[in-house]
């Protein structure tokens, strides 16, 4: 497994983890959070970038999940959905060094690993929604 999707995966348990325990000291429950895990040096510059990333844009990112997934209230999705949906359009909309196509084929995979193969079918279709807003090269990185 690639360190950027062990990032990504990780990035997912630190967001789910976040949503329920809401903390003033970020910094804090980032350590506590690391300190479960052995990866690879590589791993947490990229997943705590994610993370940050996902956090700024979060209200946003939020917006966007309401408008693609018509008929559902962001509160009704299981918080591991919701929050494979935020990584991935964080990454489309505000990672350009990352093509589409593999933030939204990433989250597939992570939904799949960490939630349900229904997940991924509904993760699926809100991201190829999303994705055909995409106003850059679908297969390319822009930077």
């Amino acid at each position: 497994m690639s360190s950027r999707h062990i990032a990504r995966e990780r990035s997912i348990q630190l967001l789910f983890q976040l949503d329920y325990n809401e903390t003033e000291d970020r910094e804090k429950a980032f350590d506590e959070f690391w300190g479960s895990f052995e990866d690879k040096p590589d791993v947490r510059p990229f997943a705590d970038d994610l993370v940050l990333g996902v956090l700024e844009h979060r209200d946003s990112l939020d917006g966007e999940i309401q408008r693609y997934a018509k008929n559902w209230d962001l509160k009704r999705m299981g918080g591991v959905d919701r929050n494979v949906l935020r990584l991935a359009l964080y990454e489309i909309q505000h990672r350009k060094d990352i093509p589409p196509v593999v933030s939204v084929n990433e989250a597939i995979e992570l939904a799949k690993e960490l939630s349900s193969d229904e997940a991924a079918k509904f993760v699926n279709g809100i991201l190829d929604r999303a994705i055909k807003d995409a106003d850059r090269p679908l297969r390319t990185p822009t930077q």
